[in-house]
């Protein structure tokens, strides 16, 4: 009896292994937030299982306040490259950070570190025989006195496009289709994407809050049926872990 129980876990845990893995990898707009004392703040990354199937496994390291070179740094890519296997998938977005220019630790050339530092991300996924996939930084909710929603990503998200295609990556331009999400909802109504609160609204921000970057679980989750509506559109094995 013990022979056969302990068959069927190696089966199960064989099956379990074989399964694919998307690595999430990125800044807080997609990383997990603590769910403890009715914490409001969501990463799009954290509501995406919900549209994924079984038969795939969602981990998510995107970390608070990373950019592309203190993820390498801090060692959190080496982390990643040693578990990636075959088949895996690795979702890259950054951004938000490597802008940074008061920071020595996060900040990123554009055109130089950031376009490296993306590219090193790609060819080592790829040398794994992982399939990686680059999405630009989510737009900030940034509308001027006149209603017109601004970028503040500029090079970054032209840079990711470009070594996307010249490396052949799948490419998402999340910073796109946000802003359309962000103008659809227009400058006042786009609060509820974000952390918007008066002192004593919400007891987690019991000062009130004013964040017009981190996400609200309706935007996040807004932001990651985005994504999954434009990974549905790829021709990448990876569709058919998504749910219909």
């Amino acid at each position: 009896m013990k022979c056969i129980v302990a068959i069927f876990l190696f089966i199960s845990l064989s099956a379990m292994a074989q399964k694919p893995t998307i690595y999430g990898i990125g800044d807080s707009t997609m990383a997990n937030k603590p769910l403890a004392n009715e914490n409001p703040e969501r990463g799009w990354g954290q509501m995406l299982p919900q549209f994924l199937t079984a038969n795939v496994v969602f981990e998510n390291r995107a970390v608070n306040g990373r950019s592309t070179k203190s993820f390498i740094d801090l060692k959190l890519w080496d982390a990643v490259y040693n578990s990636l296997k075959k088949g895996d998938y690795v979702f890259i977005q950054f951004g938000h950070n490597d802008g940074k220019v008061t920071d020595s630790t996060r900040y990123t050339n554009p055109h130089t570190a950031y376009r490296h530092n993306l590219i090193r991300f790609v060819t080592e996924s790829r040398e794994k025989g992982a399939t990686p996939i680059i999405f630009s930084s989510i737009t900030r909710r940034n509308f001027n006195e006149q209603g017109v929603l601004i970028s503040t990503h500029t090079d970054y998200t032209l840079e990711a496009r470009l070594v996307a295609q010249e490396y052949k990556v799948p490419f998402v331009d999340m910073e796109y289709y946000t802003e359309l999400l962000e103008i659809k909802y227009g400058p006042e109504k786009s609060k509820q994407l974000h952390l918007h609160s008066k002192a004593g609204e919400i007891p987690f921000f019991p000062e009130g809050k004013e964040d017009n970057t981190h996400l609200s679980v309706e935007g996040a989750t807004a932001i990651a049926k985005i994504a999954i509506a434009e990974l549905k559109k790829s021709k990448l094995d990876l569709v058919q872990y998504i749910k219909d």
